[in-house]
């Protein structure tokens, strides 16, 4: 038993020490071109969002949403990741539905006069109003289907989730499901933006209700696992550890196993419902 163990060990940390950027990608991110919205072109709205309608999208039908967050811009480190903290820079919603059978939509973070933050919330309530007003008009006019609106994000934008996508009753309202990859809201205290603080972040978790919630992060979910654990508040929460060291959501748009997973979650949350 003991050598199984140590062989066990072994192996994860070999792994461990991978690069997930010597993977190959099996997806390329559309550009954002010029013009009006159709299906399989990623466009930039009026409100600042970029939209991709998928391949074999018809105005006659609902269909579900993926809208997402970027982390912050200015990132790298050793291992080759990289952020720029741009909506552009998006690629979990494309990742997850391989450009079909969703509307992906890229959200920035903007400051009072709608120009985009490529760090942190830029000014909340700007940031929130352009989410909500997004979200709207997806609906309204692109067949959005209400019942079937997942939030997602990476890094800044994982913690974005809850911070701004349950910021308050209007805004936390609008949600079916959550998919936040590498950060969770409440963990870290020492973030430089108001109510970071766990006291504040409780509040924001208790609007979460019993919608369900992807988590996962490099290497382990465990911090978020013992914050989560220690507010009491049940919930439907699936955590998922990445098993490379990379601050990144690249593996969304290479052949792994977490993708496959984290598809059978996205599909599941997102079965038509009557």
């Amino acid at each position: 038993m003991k050598t199984l163990l140590l062989f066990i060990a072994s192996a994860l940390m070999l792994h461990a020490e991978e690069n997930l950027n010597d993977l190959p990608t099996d997806l390329t991110v559309p550009a954002v071109l010029e013009g009006q919205p159709a299906a399989g072109k990623r466009v930039r709205m009026d409100t600042g969002a970029l939209l991709y309608l998928p391949t074999g999208w018809t105005p006659d039908k609902k269909w579900p949403v993926i809208f997402e967050y970027p982390g912050n811009g200015g990132y790298s480190n050793k291992l080759g990741d990289t952020s720029d903290g741009t909506a552009e820079g998006c690629v979990m919603g494309y990742g997850l539905s391989g450009g079909k059978g969703f509307i992906w939509v890229s959200l920035p973070f903007v400051y009072a006069d709608g120009s985009e933050a490529t760090k942190w919330w830029g000014d909340i309530a700007a940031t929130k109003r352009t989410c909500v007003e997004t979200v709207r008009k997806i609906c309204r006019d692109f067949g959005g289907d209400e019942k079937r609106l997942i939030l997602a994000g990476f890094s800044r934008g994982a913690i974005a989730c809850n911070y701004i996508g349950l910021h308050d009753d209007e805004i936390a309202s609008l949600w079916s499901g959550f998919i936040c990859h590498s950060h969770y809201d409440g963990v870290r205290e020492s973030w430089p933006y108001p109510e970071a603080d766990r006291a504040s972040a409780l509040k924001r978790l208790k609007r979460l209700g019993r919608r369900p919630q992807w988590i996962s992060h490099e290497q382990t979910t465990s911090a978020t696992q013992q914050w989560l654990t220690s507010t009491g508040i049940d919930g439907r929460r699936t955590f998922e550890p990445l098993p490379f060291p990379n601050h990144t959501a690249r593996w969304m748009l290479c052949d792994t196993e977490l993708r496959t997973r984290a598809r059978s979650w996205l599909a599941k949350m997102t079965e038509a419902k009557q």
